[in-house]
């Protein structure tokens, strides 16, 4: 990817995970969402790498992290595999900024797994039902068929889906690097692969436990957010002791692209508390 590269392996349960590190100091990890990678992050974490130790990783089937048939890429596994990264790394209570579907993959770590964290940050997160657009979830329900459509049909179907996360959309090469890990043959398959598998009882398994977090939370979201509404962040917000709820204005789901100074200060400044 132009500008972003990942230059450390880990072999998980649930294949190869590219992944790498930036900066010094104390550590913040940054989990990405769907159909997303650690790209969408490189300027929140370049900014946070001037006073932190930022690790950034692509999950499996995501990015430049392996894809393959028959892989286990449901939220489930990432879960898993995030706690065996995290062991990997030997880091002990990090800060964790969380993206999407990052958010319920942070979650089920920290609540399922037994991970232990500093902070919290849950950006536009998958967390609670009902969630997923009707266009995901009809998309999962007809996952063979899309995945048969010819190359060029399946690039414009993914390149429409991906520019609806912005109501003021993406820069091409910004379209152009989150669409690239979707492409060819076995990048078709396993963009709907991680659709097919994203089932609601793997957030409806920590949602009970929500209210025992003790480390502080800031749940951050786009006011303008089509995909998951920013309704949610009140809703989820209220269900965590103590958490915080910080709305940036005019952004949508991609907050990273839509408006990356004002998340990077809510987020640095929360770091700093």
């Amino acid at each position: 990817m132009t500008g972003w590269k990942l230059d450390e392996s880990f072999e998980s349960s649930s294949g190869r995970v590219r992944w790498d590190r930036l900066g010094s100091g104390e550590p913040i990890v940054l989990c990405h969402g769907t159909p997303f990678s650690s790209y969408v992050w490189r300027a929140v974490a370049r900014a946070l790498a001037q006073t932190h130790e930022v690790y950034v990783w692509d999950m499996p089937g995501y990015g430049t992290s392996e894809q393959f048939e028959g892989q286990d890429v449901s939220l489930a596994a990432q879960g898993r595999v995030f706690t065996e990264l995290l062991a990997h790394w030997g880091l002990n209570r990090p800060t964790v900024f969380a993206h999407d579907f990052g958010g319920a993959v942070s979650l089920r770590a920290h609540l399922l797994h037994g991970v232990p964290y500093r902070r919290l940050a849950l950006v536009d997160v998958v967390a609670l039902r009902p969630w997923g657009s009707p266009s995901f979830r009809h998309l999962g329900e007809h996952a063979e068929v899309f995945a048969a459509l010819p190359e060029g049909l399946h690039r414009a179907l993914v390149e429409e889906y991906v520019s609806s996360v912005s109501p003021r959309g993406l820069h091409p090469e910004v379209l152009r690097e989150v669409v690239a890990p979707w492409t060819g043959e076995t990048g078709q398959a396993a963009f709907y692969r991680q659709i097919a598998q994203a089932t609601p009882r793997d957030t409806d398994e920590f949602h009970d436990r929500l209210g025992t977090i003790e480390v502080p939370v800031l749940v951050c979201w786009g006011t303008e957010d089509s995909w998951i509404p920013a309704a949610k962040a009140h809703e989820l917000g209220a269900l965590i002791p103590g958490a915080r709820v910080r709305l940036i204005e005019g952004a949508g789901h991609l907050v990273q692209e839509d408006a990356p100074a004002e998340l990077t200060a809510a987020l640095a400044a929360f770091a700093r508390s």
